[in-house]
């Protein structure tokens, strides 16, 4: 269960970025807004939010840190996976993108944007923030449209940079969004409609695209699910689906389809088997609801570098929302995972040759 964060909640801002505040999500968790000037869109100010985790006590941070990207309908309000990282030694960080969540100020459309890499700039800027504060390594995870965004983000930054040196060392995917769910003609036929329209009429909605509210009440304890959470920053049916926006996300699905290089290895976490229904039913609660798992398999070798993709018997769509048993099985294959990851890094460092040799 999470603490519901409500708008009415005295969370506080901060508008000059330079501070941390109290979150509602509890004592143990602050919040640190990060300013980010006009929005390309036009929609007045756009700022992100950063979510870090404080648990109470001496804990040691041996094991780096982790940021957090959230989907789309979505914002940071999975305390326990905070807490499952601290407990295996990493600083928690989570990211509200602009727009979204705590960062949904008046007069934004809610997730819009018309170009994902807008989104590189509180990325960068979460990083930078991140490594300051923790001079560790960062290990991102990120869920499905954010899986998206955040792979995007590091194909971009790694062929200027590389990830390597701007302290990435790995990434964590749970049901990315690797491609258009629906027959082979709506990812044809129906993206070259998309990308038409939607260059012009950016803010028009896609028809019936937030009238099914399956997903969301297999989660929230409002209907049939165990999850508490702000129904106003992730609505049972979801946000409305504008085509600038969808054009956006074909745009990228296109883009990874060619090929990125992220430069770190990668841990992909999908349900093992997609239901998708007009109304509840026991069997969306086992299963992946949003998206088509056969895609997110295809798509994730796209990737570069190293993938490990791990289909979970009877996931949801968001995996780490699961029941008990495949949320267990979910974090011992996170646990496994990084693991390897730590045995790989100091293979790779011991490989480096010594300075002035």
């Amino acid at each position: 269960m999470t603490h519901q964060q409500s708008p009415a909640e005295p969370v506080g801002t901060s508008p000059n970025g330079a501070g941390w505040l109290p979150d509602a999500l509890g004592p143990h968790y602050q919040q640190r807004t990060l300013p980010l000037g006009p929005d390309p869109d036009g929609e007045g100010d756009a700022v992100a939010t950063l979510v870090r985790y404080v648990p109470s006590g001496d804990v040691e941070h041996t094991a780096g840190a982790v940021l957090y990207t959230h989907g789309f309908t979505d914002y940071f309000f999975q305390e326990h996976l905070a807490e499952y990282y601290a407990a295996r030694g990493f600083q928690f960080y989570a990211l509200d993108l602009r727009k979204c969540g705590r960062s949904l100020l008046p007069g934004h459309t809610p997730h819009f944007v018309t170009d994902l890499a807008f989104y590189d700039q509180e990325l960068t800027e979460a990083l930078r923030i991140v490594r300051a504060e923790t001079g560790a390594p960062v290990v991102l995870t990120a869920h499905s449209t954010g899986g998206l965004i955040v792979a995007l983000w590091l194909d971009r930054l790694n062929r200027r940079h590389g990830t390597a040196a701007a302290g990435i060392t790995g990434l964590v995917l749970n049901s990315p969004w690797f491609d258009l769910q629906g027959p082979s003609y709506v990812r044809t036929v129906g993206t070259s409609l998309i990308k038409a329209v939607g260059r012009f009429r950016k803010l028009s909605s896609v028809p019936g695209s937030n009238t099914i509210s399956t997903y969301g009440d297999s989660l929230h304890r409002s209907a049939s699910g165990e999850w508490d959470y702000n129904l106003d920053w992730k609505p049972l049916r979801s946000f409305p689906v504008r085509l600038g926006w969808l054009r956006a996300i074909r745009h990228g699905h296109a883009r990874l389809h060619k090929g990125l290089d992220i430069g770190v290895p990668s841990l992909i976490l999908r349900s093992r088997t997609t239901k998708f229904a007009r109304k509840y039913s026991p069997a969306v609660d086992v299963a992946d609801a949003v998206l088509d798992v056969g895609q997110i398999q295809r798509w994730s070798g796209c990737l570069g570098d190293r993938t490990n993709i791990v289909p979970i018997e009877g996931a949801k769509h968001d995996v780490f929302l699961s029941g008990p048993q495949p949320l267990a099985r979910a974090f011992a294959e996170v646990d496994s995972w990084l693991t390897w990851l730590a045995g790989y890094r100091a293979a790779a460092n011991a490989r480096l040759p010594e300075a002035g040799s």
